[in-house]
């Protein structure tokens, strides 16, 4: 048996940065209490989300990860509580600036940074003017408790992401989400879709799948706000949602998993032994024609 308990966090942002990181501090140490393992804050949770207004002053909230505040003070926390904390942060490294995600180690090592590699432009997620796409490729990281993979947000759309974490060996997967009320229709709720497009993630790949959200409601500086609609859940092996939050409250989610068992199940499904990548091609093009040579 290999057991784990896997945490997703659910919280409101205020403009108060040190406000937001005790927290999640306190979050994650009722996680910790409840023997979380592995525990997930949400995508960018130092701040409200920045990206509805394209702001110049805005970028300057990008800090290198070499001596991050928000990562320092997680790196402090998983040692104490010896848990391993994925930390979402806006990084500058030289001339550009990245969507990232730290993953800390249950000793408070940094195991190593992921970049966001799919970033989106729309009403309200204006990410492209704040975050280059990544340039780390997808990664996954051996913590204390197993492996795992880890995508950003709007990488969760895309089953590529999901179905090459899991071929590089990740056992579990992580999304940290913001996400919630579209600008351009105030009637359109993804939540539900958001869900199951995670939710066939874990199943496809036969793995848990924790995705964190935020909640509240955080104005623009043009008139515009946006209403982050939580829902964030735990997903096993089969795509089964597990644990579950409602749109509107502070919430830590638990749930626990035998790894051993979980990768007899996944080599028995023949998933990845039928698998036939000379077939795949047209995944490597934007138009999905393969070119003749």
């Amino acid at each position: 048996m290999r057991p784990v308990v896997l945490a997703a966090l659910q919280m409101p942002c205020s403009p108060d940065r040190d406000g937001n990181l005790d927290r999640a501090e306190r979050l994650i140490r009722d996680a910790a209490r409840k023997g979380a393992t592995i525990i997930l804050p949400q995508e960018l949770f130092e701040y409200p989300y920045f990206c509805q207004d394209e702001a110049p002053d805005l970028l300057l909230r990008a800090e290198p990860a070499e001596g991050h505040p928000a990562i320092a003070r997680m790196q402090a926390l998983a040692k104490e509580l010896g848990v391993v904390i994925p930390v979402s942060f806006y990084e500058r490294a030289g001339q550009a600036r990245f969507n990232s995600i730290a993953i800390i180690d249950a000793d408070g090592s940094n195991l190593g940074i992921y970049r966001k590699s799919h970033i989106p432009q729309g009403s309200g997620y204006q990410e492209k003017y704040y975050f280059s796409p990544g340039d780390t490729g997808f990664r996954v990281f051996d913590t204390r408790f197993g492996r795992i993979g880890v995508g950003i947000c709007w990488d969760q759309w895309f089953p590529e992401t999901a179905r090459a974490l899991a071929l590089m060996g990740a056992e579990m997967l992580f999304f940290p989400t913001a996400i919630g009320s579209e600008l351009l229709d105030p009637d359109w709720d993804s939540a539900a879709h958001w869900q199951r497009v995670m939710q066939g993630h874990a199943g496809a790949n036969l793995m848990p799948l924790v995705a964190s959200n935020r909640i509240g409601t955080e104005p623009g500086r043009s008139g515009t706000e946006l209403t982050f609609y939580g829902s964030s859940f735990i997903a096993d092996a089969t795509g089964a949602k597990v644990a579950e939050a409602d749109r509107t409250s502070e919430t830590v989610l638990t749930a626990s998993f035998d790894l051993d068992e979980i990768a007899a199940l996944r080599a028995g499904w023949g998933v990845f032994r039928d698998r036939r990548p000379e077939l795949y091609g047209p995944l490597t093009t934007l138009d999905g024609h393969t070119r003749q040579r």
